[in-house]
């Protein structure tokens, strides 16, 4: 199951993917830009959900380990 930081990153790359397509299609340069950085922003943000979601799927360690 996916976890809120990965949800919403998705949806932010989603979003910055359709300003860029937009963006292209109009010409506006501006757009294209705001879209590919709102792209890289949701997949950071989804990295930061993998992470979280791997730490939380980590056996406990002891401390004599």
């Amino acid at each position: 199951m996916k976890n809120e930081d990965q949800l919403k990153g998705k949806a932010e790359n989603l979003k910055g993917r359709a300003k860029e397509v937009v963006g292209v299609v109009t010409g506006n340069k501006g757009m294209q830009v705001e879209g590919a950085i709102e792209r890289a922003k949701g997949a950071i943000r989804e990295k930061v959900g993998d992470v979280k979601r791997d730490i939380s799927r980590e056996p406990a360690k002891s401390a004599d380990e």
